[in-house]
């Protein structure tokens, strides 16, 4: 790699750009599932046109008569006929979301199909794609060396993929049966969202399954029996719209532990003993438009009370945090918790952020507060098409923040190489976070 200084604004111009393109990034929260998950594993162009963003953008201009209720009766393929006609054949398609369907077409090579508009001709271009192969084919257009799964085990439907299987396999090697391994591009997360919603009914029910004691240390033991299993990077949860932290935090119900009990005995306990960060993502209102709940799409956004994710970092200092916050509102704040906290990480923008001008405003921010220690970016990605939009777009506008930086570095005299821009970008797209975990 060039350690000659770069001699012209140009030339640090196009390295930025170059090196954003061509790196290869860590994506480090989604959705995603390998084919071994079964049905779990979503992708394809009906995926794409029912995922929630387009169906709530759906129900913004589809005549009345089309209700929720009968929407959410049809089968998959109906509900994306309905979102194609109304959303991009008789709309101009240029929301994200929308733009982002048609730049995933066009990252495959379909674009005959997108000037044609033949939804059938594009189902049937993926009806011959074997799960496994398109997969990896995926992570390698949108150049991502690897991505880290969400993985529930309070959720049956998911943690039965995970268990030991009937001919004698164990937690180590617990879907050798499958067709599919998981493959290396993706990596594991334990999520325990319903300990930080102080949700003792929903874990009882889990302790059941593994026979363990209904308590404190049998949720303990239950989140070292998943470690153990999905070996996961991080443990995270994404907190309730109601979150509290402290004194001040009710059990749910009577005779339950309150979150905060859950959280100080269990989750920050467990975190220390298997030396596990704790991913949180903090801001969302869950189920606040529930017509629109069959499809993942009736969440919503609050401005969170940041006090929680400072009194953590700053109780547990032998604890690494990842955080993301939902709201805009939020982001200065935590910019400031996270110079202050060095147990502290931030990454992405998340969700309802993930547009290109809401990424641009929080780089630029994140850039002039934090310098390089942050993660730019994470995908959330549920489908796993929208690996290949969602880092498209982000890598242009995360390039167009970077380039203008180094450049005002340039402009004041300092020596850049090709060395030097290839060490920081790096960092922006996923080395600043693998550094933040190894420390």
């Amino acid at each position: 790699m060039s350690r000659y200084q770069l001699a012209t604004a140009g030339e640090v111009e196009e390295a930025v750009r170059a090196t954003v393109e061509c790196c290869e990034v860590i994506d480090l929260h989604t959705h995603l599932f390998p084919p071994s998950h079964g049905n779990l594993m979503l992708y394809g162009i009906d995926e794409l046109l029912t995922y929630h963003y387009l169906v709530s953008e759906f129900f913004m201009i589809a005549p009345l008569s089309i209700t929720h209720d009968l929407f959410f009766k049809l089968s998959k393929r109906e509900q994306a006929d309905l979102i194609w006609e109304y959303l991009f054949v008789k709309r101009l398609p240029i929301s994200e979301a929308q733009l982002g369907v048609l730049t995933t077409l066009q990252m495959l090579g379909l674009e005959d199909y997108i000037k044609s508009k033949d939804l059938n001709a594009i189902r049937a271009w993926y009806a011959k794609q074997d799960p496994y192969q398109y997969a990896r084919r995926v992570f390698k257009i949108a150049g991502v060396k690897y991505a880290v799964m969400t993985n529930v085990p309070f959720d049956e439907d998911e943690a039965k993929y995970f268990r030991s299987d009937d001919n004698g396999g164990d937690d180590n090697n617990n879907i050798s049966s499958n067709k599919y391994p998981i493959p290396t591009f993706l990596k594991t997360a334990l999520r325990i969202d319903p300990l930080l919603k102080g949700d003792w009914g929903t874990i009882c029910k889990c302790l059941t399954l593994e026979k363990l004691p209904h308590d404190i240390e049998g949720c303990k033991e239950y989140l070292r029996i998943w470690a153990r299993r999905i070996k996961p990077m991080y443990l995270m949860a994404s907190t309730p719209a109601d979150f509290q932290y402290g004194p001040h935090d009710k059990p749910r119900q009577e005779g339950w532990p309150s979150a905060t009990e859950l959280i100080d005995d269990v989750m920050i306990v467990i975190a220390k003993e298997l030396n596990l960060p704790l991913a949180m993502k903090i801001g969302p209102w869950r189920g606040m438009s529930p017509d629109l709940n069959p499809c993942g799409g009736g969440d919503g956004v609050v401005v969170a009370d940041v006090k929680p994710l400072r009194e953590l970092c700053f109780k547990n200092p032998d604890v690494k945090f990842l955080a993301t916050f939902l709201s805009r509102v939020n982001q200065h704040e935590v910019c400031v918790l996270a110079q202050k906290f060095r147990n502290l990480h931030l990454y992405g923008c998340w969700w309802y952020l993930n547009n290109p001008s809401i990424i641009e405003e929080m780089t630029k921010m994140r850039v002039e507060m934090l310098g390089t220690a942050f993660t730019a970016q994470h995908s959330d990605c549920r489908i796993l098409d929208q690996l290949m939009y969602k880092w498209k777009h982000s890598r242009k506008v995360i390039s167009n923040v970077l380039v203008e930086y180094y450049l005002k570095l340039y402009k004041v005299g300092w020596s850049l190489t090709q060395h030097d821009i290839v060490t920081d970008v790096n960092r922006f797209l996923g080395g600043s976070f693998e550094e933040f975990m190894n420390k």
